[in-house]
């Protein structure tokens, strides 16, 4: 089984702005309590992204690259509004990160994750990295969704 350990942080400085970014759009065609079924337009690729339920940091995984085309039909058919970032990939320390700059609704939210091969596996936490937020259902993007950042 395909699982992902992610542990996901508030960002509060800028020295990860160097790193490129990449404009998606996601939406969700299930946000049940159980499962989440995500379709995601990553700029010239598309994603169908099945998730489980998270114990811990963990939780199942199952992720296929779909054509463009499908994908952009598909967000047409999601529950709720679509979600809008930029993610930009850096190295730190030799840990691969993801900071995600929200747009729309969510705007003014910077989020910053990390995929670990286990829960415990020690990382070097970058300056610009705030608090901990991986157990905070307010954070997942099906939550935003429905549950915009600039509302709460």
């Amino acid at each position: 089984m395909a699982i992902e350990i992610e542990r996901k942080f508030l960002v509060t400085g800028t020295a990860w702005q160097q790193a490129p970014g990449v404009p998606y759009r996601q939406g969700y065609l299930n946000r049940d309590k159980t499962r989440t079924v995500r379709v995601r337009v990553a700029g010239d690729a598309a994603f169908l992204t099945i998730k489980g339920v998270s114990v811990g940091a963990t939780r199942a995984e199952f992720e296929y690259p779909i054509p463009v085309a499908d994908a952009q039909a598909l967000l047409a058919l999601c529950d709720g509004p679509l979600i809008e970032k930029t993610r930009h990939v850096l190295t730190h320390e030799g840990t691969v990160w993801e900071v995600d700059v929200f747009a729309g609704d969510n705007a003014g939210l910077v989020v910053a994750e990390v995929e670990l091969a286990s829960e415990d596996q020690p990382f070097v936490r970058p300056d610009w990295l705030g608090a901990e937020v991986t157990h905070d259902a307010r954070y997942f993007n099906s939550n935003l969704a429905s549950h915009p950042f600039t509302k709460w």
